[in-house]
């Protein structure tokens, strides 16, 4: 780092923080500071320190609080000239959509060779349409809330499957370009994105419930004769197939139950507080780093006692290449009421766990 550019940093952190101490080397700026109240002045500083390609953490160090600045490396991204970053978003989007449109469409075609359900084509867009409005809504509720926050972020990349043999696609993710100032802001971005998607997907349930054809005996002798498919129901599903079916009821399976099945499926496994799943994120800013990773490691067992092996392995593979998530200001608590929705995110958690197995027929 140039004398200029320690002289700039310094001008800006003096600006905004109280210093009482500066130690300055070639690689890192120190600040020992006295403000009681830093959390927004914070923000202003990372603001400030952006455009002077510098990231600043804050941490205590001995009892006393200290900003760290550092300098970034700019990063010089190669393209291909015909293909651009902004395109990768959108050709995994139209492949994930095919994906899910065949694997809608096979499923149709199954089930009418025995039952009609309905043309496979309109079933099957709206298969896909539900299971990616799930997935997009889910995506789009943490990019909303991080661009609040003033968080850089990129689109959605959703993750090709396998239909007809497994699942059409492995979920979606965003990337953020920016650093996580502080826990608030991380709790708020990881808590957004199930919220959104779980809403999406209780009024895919309900959808499904409505359309899926009630089955009587004869039809349910038919069914049993073909084939039976066990999937693990959760809690939120049984409570609303009590409340828009009667008990007596026997609903088939359509991919329309499906989709939302699965849209409770992503929002357990999200919400688990492992690694960088929102709900490792969400973990994190309440608990701290250490604790952290001996729940990661709790939800990886609990991953593998309920036969979720391959999604356990995949955790446990990449937290052991990136095993920390790193805050700049780790030392602002969060606020009360962070807290007690967590407890609620726990108990949202265990709602949308598979945990009774059910058939083709409800």
């Amino acid at each position: 780092m140039d004398v200029i550019k320690q002289n700039n940093i310094i001008r800006i952190v003096t600006s905004i923080f109280t210093v009482s101490n500066i130690i300055t080397n070639q690689n890192r700026l120190t600040f020992r500071i006295t403000d009681t109240k830093f959390a927004c002045k914070f923000i202003l500083l990372i603001q400030k320190l952006e455009k002077e390609h510098a990231v600043c953490r804050l941490r205590k160090i001995n009892d006393e609080l200290c900003l760290l600045v550092n300098e970034c490396e700019l990063s010089v991204s190669k393209s291909i000239k015909f293909w651009s970053k902004s395109w990768t978003p959108r050709f995994l989007f139209v492949v994930v959509a095919i994906l899910v449109m065949i694997d809608g469409y096979y499923k149709t075609a199954e089930i009418n060779s025995y039952i009609y359900i309905g043309e496979p084509m309109y079933i099957a867009s709206i298969y896909t349409i539900s299971l990616l409005g799930i997935l997009g809504t889910h995506e789009f509720g943490h990019l909303i809330v991080a661009k609040m926050h003033g968080l850089k972020t990129t689109w959605p990349y959703f993750i090709p499957g396998i239909p007809i043999f497994g699942i059409p696609t492995f979920g979606a993710f965003i990337k953020s370009t920016s650093l996580t100032i502080n826990r608030k802001i991380l709790f708020d971005v990881a808590l957004a994105g199930p919220i959104a998607g779980l809403i999406i997907t209780i009024i895919v349930l309900i959808y499904g419930i409505y359309t899926a054809p009630v089955l009587n005996n004869e039809s349910i002798d038919l069914v049993s004769e073909y084939r039976i498919i066990e999937i693990e129901e959760n809690f939120i599903m049984s409570i609303i197939f009590d409340i828009f079916r009667n008990d007596t009821d026997r609903i088939l399976m359509t991919p329309i139950l499906f989709a939302s099945w699965l849209g409770f499926l992503i929002t357990f496994l999200n919400l688990l507080p492992a690694w960088q799943l929102d709900g490792g994120h969400i973990a994190r800013s309440i608990l701290g780093n250490k604790i952290h990773k001996i729940i990661t490691y709790v939800s990886i067992a609990i991953l593998f006692m309920m036969g979720y092996f391959v999604m356990g392995i995949f955790i446990l593979l990449l937290y052991s290449l990136n095993p920390n998530i790193d805050i700049l200001d780790d030392v602002s608590q969060l606020p009360s009421n962070r807290k007690i929705i967590y407890i609620m995110i726990i108990i949202l958690m265990v709602a949308c766990a598979p945990i009774q197995n059910i058939h083709l027929f409800q």
